[in-house]
């Protein structure tokens, strides 16, 4: 069994309010050790206090014994803060497909707040957006409308590491 191989399995895990994207593609598996007999996972929420943490964490738990692994060990961890650049490009567009505005790349904390101001439209596009609310469906997520197509959209935003 190799890391690569569990990764694998873990593509299985669907976020539970996005069910296009793993937890992989969402980068909150931020690390796995692979042993003889055990697996351990650390997650990282996007959000301190994420109600789906538990969820999430069982979901992966079963996954993996699923695959035989008899001792796995899935620790939730906020050493290091969980960033929208943690991303997949495979992840931005299963979120453009499911009708949500990836969040653009910081490399970095968020220098320039007109970041979360504009966001390319999912449906068309266009770059003629605006946010009509930072407070979207779920923490993760603000409302955006775009006036090329007349719809309105989610974005997935954009979170950056602390510095």
């Amino acid at each position: 069994m190799t890391r690569e191989l569990v990764l694998g399995w873990l593509e299985e895990v669907k976020d539970p309010e996005i069910p296009v994207l793993s937890l992989v593609d969402l980068g909150v598996i931020t690390e796995v050790e692979v042993s003889t007999d055990s697996v351990r996972v650390e997650m990282t929420p996007t959000f301190v206090g994420c109600p789906a943490m538990d969820y999430m964490r069982n979901e992966v738990i079963e996954v993996l014994k699923a695959h035989g692994v008899k001792h796995p060990t899935v620790n939730v961890t906020l050493k290091k803060s969980w960033s929208s650049d943690h991303i997949s490009e495979k992840g931005k567009q299963a979120l453009k497909k499911f009708g949500l505005a990836p969040p653009p790349s910081l490399q970095g904390p968020i220098q320039d707040i007109d970041i979360l101001e504009h966001a390319a439209c999912p449906r068309c596009s266009g770059t003629n957006t605006v946010m009509r609310s930072p407070f979207g469906p779920t923490l993760c997520r603000s409302l955006h409308y775009c006036y090329d197509c007349q719809e309105a959209f989610e974005q997935f935003k954009p979170l950056g590491e602390a510095s």
